[in-house]
C-alpha cells in the first residue's frame, strides 16, 4: 500500500500562511485540482456542504507542495480559535549545511535565511550563539505565531 504524508496546520489566515510558508521551504501553492477552477469549486463537485466551508475557503490555494515532489503536502486549515500555547512539534529549517560545514559559514547561511525570513513576515525569538558546542541557530516565529528554528 503506498502512503503520503501531509501536514494540516491549523491557522487563523490561511492564505497568508500559504504565502509565508512557500517563501520559508521553498515550496509553491498547489494548484487545484485538473477541471477545477478553484479548490472551493473542487470541493463543491465533491459533494461537501457550503455551510462547512468558511467563507473564502478555497478561493485561492490552501496549501503547498513540493516543487520537486520529495518533502510533505502541507495544508493550512482555517479555524475560528487562536493560536494559545506553545507548538508540540516545530519545523526545523536546515539552512546552515549539518556539522560538516565550517561554524563560520553556517553562520553565514542561517543568517541569511533568518533576514529573509523576517521580511518575509516571521520575528526572531532567540538566537543561541554557543561556538564551544559548535551551534548557531535561531527561534522565530511564523506570522500567526507558530515557533520554528533556522539550523
Amino acid at each position: 500500500m503506498e502512503m503520503t504524508v501531509q501536514l494540516t496546520i491549523d491557522c487563523s489566515d490561511p492564505q497568508r500562511m500559504v504565502t509565508f510558508w512557500s517563501e520559508a521551504l521553498g515550496y509553491v501553492p498547489e494548484p487545484a485540482p485538473a477541471g477545477h477552477a478553484t479548490w472551493r469549486a473542487y470541493w463543491a463537485a465533491m459533494g461537501v456542504p457550503e455551510a462547512e466551508l468558511p467563507a473564502g475557503a478555497g478561493d485561492v490555494p490552501e496549501s503547498i507542495i513540493d516543487p520537486a515532489g520529495r518533502g510533505p503536502r502541507v495544508w493550512f486549515q482555517q479555524v475560528p480559535e487562536p493560536k494559545v500555547a506553545k507548538n508540540r512539534w516545530h519545523f526545523d529549517l536546515k539552512a546552515g549545511g549539518g556539522r560538516d560545514v565550517a561554524l563560520d559559514v553556517r553562520v553565514q547561511r542561517v543568517d541569511a535565511t533568518v533576514e529573509r525570513l523576517a521580511k518575509a513576515g516571521a520575528t526572531v525569538l532567540r538566537i543561541r550563539n554557543e561556538p564551544d558546542m559548535g551551534l548557531y541557530a535561531a527561534a522565530m516565529l511564523d506570522p500567526e505565531g507558530n515557533e520554528f528554528d533556522v539550523v
